[in-house]
């Protein structure tokens, strides 16, 4: 399974992005800590981890202490150990779909054929509602990496994403 985790972390300074390497790590704690330690002085710090054109992980990581999880399928936990590791301990249904309510014709998926699992508002703050999450997840034809660069170009780290791939 290819997987691609990048993180992109929020400081005094700006945004920083930088790749991780998950292959070593046993556990949740381990991607954590791998987290935290991109930028120590980070006050927000998201690993978008995405695997064989088909997955996506967000983690979102605050103040380097409170940990939210999204997986953009539960199949992920079930096909991949990487996938087990981040989602494993993910339990809740995101929001369904018709539990969103109304909204831009834009965010609607054109088939949910997928079983989003975890916090869909974990990025709500920064502009990316569950609404829109799951419809960027939904979306036919969007790839995880498509949907990373939507969210980073909303949240502020677009360019920082971009050069980091480019690399």
């Amino acid at each position: 399974m290819s997987i691609f985790a990048a993180a992109v972390a929020r400081s005094k300074s700006g945004w920083t992005a930088s790749e991780l390497d998950l292959s070593g790590l046993a556990d949740i704690d381990e991607v954590v800590d791998a987290l935290r330690d991109t930028e120590p002085d980070a006050d927000l710090a998201v690993l978008f981890v995405e695997s064989d054109d088909e997955y996506l992980a967000i983690l979102r990581l605050d103040e380097g202490e409170d940990l939210r999880v999204f997986g953009s399928d539960s199949a992920f936990a079930e096909e991949s150990r990487i996938g087990s590791v981040l989602l494993g301990e993910v339990e809740t249904p995101a929001l369904g779909l018709d539990d969103l309510g109304s909204g831009d014709e834009d965010d609607k998926p054109a088939e949910p054929d997928a079983d989003p699992v975890g916090d869909a508002e974990l990025l709500g703050d920064l502009g990316v509602n569950a609404q829109r999450l799951l419809a960027l997840c939904g979306m036919e034809g969007m790839l995880p990496s498509d949907v990373t660069a939507e969210i980073c170009q909303r949240i502020g780290c677009g360019d920082e994403m971009e050069e980091l791939r480019e690399a």
